[in-house]
């Protein structure tokens, strides 16, 4: 049986607490399970949703895994929740947020998981890291490159600043 290595991308974000911390903290337990190739830089960004709240750092990694995507998800929340993530309503403000941007080209809809995530084409604060590490990396559905999608955002990219 031959398993193969699977190429990966997350996002990764947080408004709560130490947030530089918290990004670096949520990288330190993927790393102890999955094997990270690349980092995009860290973004401050504008909150999306709910206004009223902290603004976000973001990033993007990718990773190789041999995880099932599944398994994957499982492994994300368990570090959420590690990192002090308590459920609550989508967009709220959050210490960690790990989303399962895209898992190799495949295309998943279940109720617990959506790949390609379904809101990453209308997010600078994802196409602007995501761009910065795999500008040609082609989303499976619409066929269009990382950097054509974010030329393509109706908002530009205000509201997503570089650190350092």
């Amino acid at each position: 049986m031959n398993i193969e290595l699977v190429t990966v991308y997350l996002g990764i974000g947080s408004n709560m607490g130490d947030r530089k911390e918290n990004i670096e903290k949520a990288i330190d337990y993927l790393s102890q399970k999955l094997r990270v190739t690349e980092k995009s830089s860290i973004y401050d960004t504008e909150p999306v949703g709910i206004r009223e709240q902290p603004r976000f750092l973001n990033m993007v990694c990718q990773v190789k895994t041999m995880l099932k995507a599944a398994d994957l998800l499982v492994l994300a929340k368990a570090i959420e929740s590690k990192l002090g993530r308590m459920p609550g309503k989508r967009n709220s403000p959050r210490p960690i947020d790990i989303d399962i941007l895209f898992y190799g080209d495949e295309i998943i809809n279940t109720p617990e998981l959506r790949i390609p995530h379904p809101r990453l084409t209308h997010r600078a604060f994802v196409l602007v890291p995501l761009a910065e590490i795999a500008p040609t990396l082609v989303h499976p559905l619409n066929r269009k490159s990382a950097g054509e999608l974010l030329k393509e955002l109706k908002h530009g990219v205000q509201g997503v600043l570089r650190l350092g």
